[in-house]
């Protein structure tokens, strides 16, 4: 998948594999690590189950060496569970497993998926009998904030100085993309640790049927002007001009308000929001933000849209009945099935609000996502950090190429986007909603705090 607005025909950049990112194209570092705990994969209809525990004694681990910085007992069992969302789990089953298979031949791996990690896993945590790798994405993610208070989470800063697979001179985190490490620091009863790999590198912005957009002559705009225009000469196509799932996906459309009040002003805009500093909600930049969008789902989408799942929204982009949709840069390896040679996916960066605006129109809201967690009271932790040391190499970053925010607050958010875009809602509604579900999540002692 390729971050040029205009093209998407290369692969999904992991932050492992180092994608090529220049910072004019990133709404810079803080505003991504801002959001870190929000899913990076898509939904999926379907349900899978989770694999069970079972009564194998833990592994006290084995003799480090060369070949195994970690000291893993290369005779014990892992398990490992994959969110079955956009990104699927072949890139587990053919790729990441057999790298550790072939590492520990002796070694009974076990993969599942599921797309409800929070009910398949939260009672295997609390009974004492979690897998050992969880990648802890979708909607339906484990709360990162309460697994960590409960002391579940692996401290993963062995696995970051342990030496990378492709080059043993440099540490695994040297082979990251800046920041990814840092991105998975949480403050614990410990102090701050990295708990979280985020794997993915993931791109957000607005997509589009090229093909659709070349016929009619409509080009990607980059001023609100042009944005507005361009959704008039859609209306009047007779097509949907923007759409996203109220169901079960109104985080694709938050991120873009988010977005926009980044841009309008500054990056550290979202910084205070995460930080539930005093009116972060009220800024100026938000309230903005939030009364353009609320005036594009005014008159330019289909309130009915409201009660649809992301799949649903997704496959009318792909038939021409909605003509610009807010996603990650999963959308297209996604909708592969359902996508017919009529159509070929672009994306272009939010327009800029303002003429003023502090940041680009040019820049995007780029992430590390994916986010994978070793149970530390699982019976293979140190499986478990091996397991992802090999997912870091060039091999398991071209196998997956074919957050702990606090939970409440994207529940909110969630609902007061819709409330703002498809029911008439305002943006001093919005504001107002969630600075009080801030000051109460700043005021309720029994939800652990992060910093940016």
């Amino acid at each position: 998948m390729s971050l040029s607005p205009e093209k998407s025909d290369a692969v999904e950049p992991t932050v492992f594999a180092k994608p090529s990112v220049s910072r004019r194209t990133v709404l810079q570092r803080a505003a991504a690590v801002s959001l870190v705990a929000l899913p990076a994969a898509g939904l999926l209809d379907a349900c899978a189950t989770g694999g069970g525990g079972g009564s194998t004694p833990a592994s006290t681990g084995g003799a480090k060496s060369a070949s195994n910085p970690l000291g893993v007992d290369p005779k014990a069992p892992l398990e490992v569970i994959i969110f079955n969302g956009g990104f699927g789990d072949k890139y587990a089953t053919e790729g990441h497993i057999p790298l550790y298979k072939k590492a520990f031949p002796s070694a009974d791996v076990k993969e599942s998926s599921t797309q409800d990690i929070s009910a398949t896993l939260l009672p295997r945590f609390s009974g004492g009998n979690p897998p050992d790798v969880v990648d802890n994405s979708g909607d339906h993610y484990a709360d990162f904030g309460a697994l960590i208070k409960d002391n579940q989470l692996q401290d993963l800063s062995d696995l970051w100085a342990a030496p990378s697979v492709d080059d043993p001179s440099k540490t695994v985190k040297d082979s990251l993309v800046a920041g990814t490490v840092e991105f998975g620091v949480y403050d614990s009863a410990a102090g701050k640790k990295p708990f979280v790999a985020n794997y993915a590198f993931t791109v957000y912005g607005i997509w589009y049927n090229s093909k659709l957009f070349a016929s009619k002559g409509w080009k990607a705009p980059t001023t609100w002007a042009d944005f507005t225009a361009l959704l008039d000469s859609i209306k009047a196509a007779g097509i949907v001009p923007y759409a996203y799932a109220g169901a079960n996906a109104s985080y694709y459309q938050y991120l873009i308000i988010l977005t926009s009040a980044a841009k309008i002003g500054g990056a550290d805009i979202l910084k205070n929001i995460d930080n539930l500093e005093d009116n972060a909600w009220k800024n100026d930049a938000v309230h903005k933000s939030a009364e353009a969008w609320a005036a594009i789902g005014a008159k330019y989408s289909d309130k009915s849209l409201l009660g649809l799942k992301h799949t649903e929204v997704q496959l009318k982009q792909n038939q021409d009945k909605v003509a610009l949709y807010p996603s990650g840069s999963w959308l297209e390896n996604e909708q592969k099935k359902d996508t017919p040679p009529t159509f070929e996916y672009g994306m272009f960066p939010v327009p800029s609000v303002s003429t003023s605006d502090k940041l680009s129109a040019a820049g995007v809201y780029a992430a590390a996502g994916e986010p994978f967690i070793v149970a530390a009271k699982g019976k293979n932790p140190r499986g478990g950090m091996e397991c992802l040391r090999q997912m870091s190499s060039k091999a398991g970053a071209q196998a997956f190429s074919k957050d702990g925010w606090y939970k409440e607050m994207d529940t909110e958010l969630r609902a007061a986007t819709n409330e703002l875009f498809y029911q008439g809602g305002t943006a001093d509604k919005f504001v107002d909603r969630m600075q009080k579900k801030a000051d109460a999540i700043k005021k309720d002692s029994s939800i652990p705090k992060f910093t940016r």
